[in-house]
């Protein structure tokens, strides 16, 4: 059966500009807006050269996102370098810290709107309710945070022209900024003295003002995370990731100068004036420029804030997201709203993080969490771009950072000490970091690591699949059913040139030492010694193990991923007593975790007169897998091939037409030599049990039922297996299990991700 599957790309539509632009709008976001006043209290006027080192500090950085992004050009950034570049955990924490910064900075620019909001409200003479602990700014901050977790979570997003329009007003409302407050400043006497002592807080000030806004200048990466859909990235990452620096660098210098120089502190240094007003301090300062200063100030941190929190909000969910679908987190984060398409229950985690952060800590221990997290992040892609400079010299690089190694070794030496020095400032944010660091290598080594290697084997398995490239387990027990399991596992392997794998599983009571199965295990030997021996005969390769175990159901699981297999052929009985139910349910529960295509024969083949074999037609995936290999089966065994179609008394002509087009497309797709035979005016359970009374061998394709289903329910499934009046061969490809918790909740999508 020919199998396609889809790769989806982004078109490569942005240009260097718009690449540019990105940069620019991700930089020139809250940060300059919300902790400028905060930063010049703990510098005073050497803010501005903390501005330059915190400048220095990322085109070091830079440096290795312009190199990777170059020569990776898959959507990612510095996630999917951290986890091709260094150790597996390495890869793991990288997500882990890169959701918690961008929650975190969501937190910030929550408060930002938060004490902005405020401001406006007292402006206008509207009181802001306050409860105790829970001032103003906090409550507003979580209510903004709650109306753009939904905005994401409804799929609206800032894309486009629109992203370039509020980047742009942004840009020119800090200009005008800059322009008043230059001309404000040159016409006051004596403006030096606004800068005077520059160090007023001397070298510890810088060095806790640059990690304090180092956030404002970690928005280029954003560009690699884009590099999926721009234009030539080899060449256009690296010179937008460098042109946005050349850009944002000079306004937050020519920001802090206007902002220090022009301002009329009173009885206070500029500084100190600043400090006092937060968030609020370049509201302030161009209250003094014109009629509306203020409010021009007021709306570019408005929207600054907003857009920051809204772009911030969808890159964390996002994040949580890939690490659910990657398994590193449960699976329920990678679940899809089935009619908004957006990462749901990646949003409502993500938001409880940043509701929590915001109203748990002030403003400037928030500011600092995020600023650490984006600092050690820096570090590891750092530490990547070397690695993977010596492992992947095969790499099509546009960009090579100079003087390799020993910029990146100073950037790396830059950001750890800044990170490090930043508990001096803030050791509440360490202490927040610490623990999220803490959980996350716990998680790591107690569940993720063991998930990361089963998704990867899945993707491997799958992978194969869907190459037709298949290794099949064939679960031999008993003499009686063995010589059936294995003419079924040579019809497969004479269809796709697949080499066999055969099983014996012993199995030894809790409790006991598995060494007590071995002499059972030799007694059996002659079973797999026959079967090694046929495959041989028929010229098809073949290999024999024999597992001890203790539990059956985990030793076929087993050595299906030891051995690479992705096909499991397996006997049932085919009226099994209720002991014989649960039995068989436990290892079917199971076996719906492999990642294999599977097929359970019920009953016993006389392979000697199979002279027709039916198949009753369904239009689901499973139906297709049982269509092609009933035509492997009726070549093997050189019989004749029926397609038997039941219709429902209460289906309508129409659909009955329908019916039997989708039929003849299977037949022509599969090139099958088969006749349609239409059963009438019976039910669908009827129809086939009769018609297996003229079959040696009947072929479905479905679920062999779990748990509940084969103890207790009378599904068609069940029905059909134990009535037929000939053996049944029953196939299911492989579907990802809803679990249990998770189908409580109907609104969820319940089916299972063929071939994810």
């Amino acid at each position: 059966m020919k199998k396609f599957k889809t790769e989806i790309r982004l078109s490569r539509e942005m240009g260097l500009m718009d690449a540019t632009m990105i940069g620019v709008g991700a930089m020139i976001g809250a940060g300059i807006f919300v902790l400028i006043g905060i930063a010049a209290g703990v510098a005073g006027p050497a803010l501005i050269l903390a501005f330059v080192l915190n400048g220095l500090v990322a085109l070091l950085t830079a440096m290795s996102y312009a190199e990777l992004g170059s020569c990776f050009h898959d959507a990612g950034g510095g996630y999917l370098w951290v986890k091709e570049g260094l150790p597996k955990w390495n890869g793991f924490l990288s997500g882990w810290m890169s959701w918690f910064a961008h929650a975190v900075a969501c937190s910030l620019y929550a408060l930002g709107f938060g004490a902005y909001f405020e401001h406006v409200f007292r402006e206008i003479g509207v009181a802001v309710p306050s409860w105790g602990f829970f001032s103003p700014q906090k409550v507003l901050a979580a209510g903004v945070a709650v109306i753009f977790a939904y905005v994401n979570y409804r799929g609206a997003s800032e894309t486009g022209k629109i992203g370039s329009l509020v980047t742009v007003a942004k840009i020119i409302i800090l200009g005008v900024f800059i322009g008043f407050g230059l001309e404000m400043m040159f016409s006051t006497p004596n403006w030096q003295s606004h800068f005077e002592p520059f160090m007023a807080n001397g070298w510890s000030g810088v060095f806790k003002a640059m990690g304090l806004t180092f956030i404002a200048f970690q928005g280029f990466e954003v560009i690699a995370q884009s590099s999926e859909e721009i234009e030539n990235p080899r060449k256009n990452i690296p010179r937008a990731v460098f042109l946005s620096l050349a850009i944002v660098v000079p306004i937050y210098l020519l920001v802090a100068v206007s902002a220090l120089g022009s301002v009329n502190p009173g009885p206070l240094t500029p500084w100190d004036y600043l400090a006092r007003h937060k968030e609020l301090a370049l509201v302030e300062v161009s209250r003094h420029f014109f009629i509306g200063g203020g409010v021009m100030i007021l709306v570019g941190g408005l929207i600054s804030t907003m857009s920051a929190l809204n772009a911030t909000i969808y890159s964390s969910s996002r994040v949580a997201f890939a690490m659910g679908r990657d398994r590193n987190f449960p699976a329920f984060f990678s679940k899809v709203d089935a009619t908004k398409f957006t990462p749901h229950w990646a949003i409502v985690v993500s938001l409880m993080i940043i509701v929590l952060m915001s109203i748990s800590l002030p403003i400037e221990d928030v500011a600092s969490a995020a600023d650490i997290m984006f600092l050690l992040l820096f570090l590891q892609v750092n530490i990547a771009m070397i690695r993977l400079r010596k492992m992947r010299p095969d790499l099509d690089r546009g960009f090579m950072a100079p003087l390799y190694p020993w910029l990146s070794i100073i950037g790396i030496a830059m950001l750890l000490f800044l990170a490090l020095y930043m508990f001096q400032y803030s050791s509440k944010a360490w202490i927040v970091t610490g623990v999220w660091i803490f959980v996350g290598l716990f998680l790591y080594k107690g569940y993720a690591s063991h998930r990361e290697v089963l998704h990867l084997h899945k993707v491997k398995s799958l992978e194969r699949i869907e190459k037709q490239e298949y290794r099949i387990l064939t679960c031999l027990s008993s003499p009686r059913t063995a010589d059936s399991l294995t003419h079924i596992a040579f019809a497969i392997s004479k269809k796709h040139t697949s080499e066999i794998v055969f099983l014996n599983i012993v199995e030894v009571r809790e409790g006991q030492q598995l060494i007590a199965g071995i002499d059972e295990a030799r007694a059996d030997r002659p079973l797999l010694l026959e079967a090694e021996t046929r495959a041989a005969e028929a010229d098809i390769p073949a290999r024999a193990i024999v597992k001890v175990t203790h539990r059956i159901s985990r030793g076929i699981i087993d050595t299906a991923r030891e051995e690479n297999c992705n096909f499991i052929v397996m006997g049932r009985q085919q009226n099994p007593d209720f002991f014989e139910r649960v039995f068989s349910s436990f290892i079917d529960t199971v076996l719906y975790e492999s990642p294999s295509e599977i097929a359970v024969l019920y009953g016993v083949l006389s392979h000697e007169n199979i002279r027709r074999i039916v198949v009753p037609f369904g239009a689901d995936v499973h139906t297709r897998l049982a269509m092609e290999f009933a035509s492997a089966l009726a070549d093997y065994f050189n019989a004749e091939l029926t397609i038997a179609v039941v219709f429902d008394p209460m289906m309508t002509k129409e659909e009955r037409a329908t019916r039997l087009d989708q039929i003849q497309e299977e037949v022509l797709r599969y090139s099958l030599s088969a006749s349609v035979e239409i059963i009438k005016d019976e039910s669908v359970l009827e129809g086939i049990v009769r018609k297996s009374s003229e079959a040696d061998l009947m072929v479905m394709g479905g679920k062999t039922g779990d748990f509940i289903e084969l103890l207790f329910a009378e599904s068609l499934t069940r029905q059909i297996t134990e009535q037929a009046r000939c053996p049944v061969l029953w196939l299911r490809e492989y579907e990802e299990r809803v679990s249990f918790w998770s189908s409580l909740f109907k609104h969820e999508a319940t089916g299972g991700k063929h071939h994810e």
